[in-house]
């Protein structure tokens, strides 16, 4: 597979949290997590489950930085 987003950084399931509709998956890339908001049935589709690897793929028009006063 191919994808445009150049932000493909692979990693490893560590918890995935299901609602109603939505799941909260995190990612853990070397030490950081990422979370990702997918519908239940990506979830089903892709049959993720904890330990499994997969890739936060990153594709946005906007970075916002945020800094500590």
């Amino acid at each position: 597979m191919k994808l445009s987003a150049r932000n493909q950084i692979p990693g490893t399931i560590v918890a995935i949290e299901k609602g109603a509709t939505t799941s909260h998956v995190s990612i853990d890339i070397g030490g950081k997590t990422v979370m990702a908001a997918i519908t239940n049935e990506a979830v089903a589709d892709l049959a993720l489950t904890v330990g499994k690897t997969a890739y936060a793929v990153i594709k946005a028009s906007d970075v916002m930085v945020g800094v500590e006063d």
